[in-house]
């Protein structure tokens, strides 16, 4: 049985002080995190320590919204796997699409990120999904497991619970689109098949695979339904705390 899991990317948003306050309120309205499910914070680097601070024994987990593809070294702006792993953190999402547009970040240097977070006993979150030319063209399927495979070149978490992917449909991330629950139950399954193939079919059951794209308390528990479909990769939605505390609870059922 995968455990659902709602994590919250606040992208560049938030100061500290404003973060702080999200924290006790989201804790206080939320009450104590059920067993059956899992919710993490991903805010921008300045914050984890005080995410590590405010979360301390809540049973919310935080993590980053990227990582260094060095462990160490004279690399101005960047930050190592271990230096995030150190405060605490549980997770680093790998691959996101505005990486991969902003940055020009290729599926070779996901891998590479991925494998430092794993290294420093973080869970990657490994982002994929296609633009809406491709989608259109009816190649979304094979453009996704291409690029997961890729970007899972030489990444062996060993255990399906150090690897978490989120399929993120570009197309629909910040417009308001979602792609439809069928949608997202089609590119889940396609990814744990693609899992399979690379890492065998005991490791792909338990593995869980995120949808994120415009998720919003009215969409969520139809895009939870699909047997594939383990949780959220929220953006917008996890910067206020009523809607991020509705997500929450609709992944337990509450």
């Amino acid at each position: 049985m995968r455990t659902p899991l709602v994590a919250g990317n606040w992208k560049m948003h938030k100061t500290p002080s404003e973060a702080r306050v999200w924290f006790n309120e989201f804790l206080d309205e939320l009450g104590p995190v059920p067993s059956e499910a899992e919710i993490a914070i991903l805010p921008s680097f300045p914050l984890l320590p005080l995410a590590a601070e405010e979360l301390a024994g809540s049973g919310v987990a935080f993590g980053a919204q990227d990582v260094s593809a060095h462990d160490w070294g004279a690399f101005t702006g960047e930050v190592s796997a271990y230096q995030v792993a150190d405060l605490g953190a549980k997770y680093a999402i790998v691959g996101h699409s505005e990486r991969r547009k902003y940055w020009r970040e290729d599926s070779a240097l996901v891998a590479e990120k991925a494998k430092r977070a794993l290294e420093a006993g973080l869970v990657p979150i490994l982002c994929v999904g296609e633009e809406l030319e491709v989608r259109e063209r009816g190649e979304a399927i094979p453009f996704v497991v291409n690029q997961l495979l890729d970007s899972l070149a030489g990444v062996e978490p060993g255990d399906p619970a150090r690897l978490v992917i989120a399929y993120e449909p570009v197309w629909a991330i910040g417009t308001g689109k979602t792609a439809t629950p069928g949608d997202a139950e089609v590119m889940a399954e396609a990814i744990r098949s693609a899992l399979a193939t690379r890492y065998g079919e005991g490791f792909a059951e338990g593995v869980r695979v995120l949808y994120g794209g415009s998720i919003k308390p009215e969409n969520f528990a139809q895009i939870l339904a699909g047997p594939n479909v383990d949780g959220g990769l929220v953006g917008g939605a996890s910067l206020e705390v009523a809607s991020f505390v509705a997500l929450s609870r609709l992944a337990v059922g509450l």
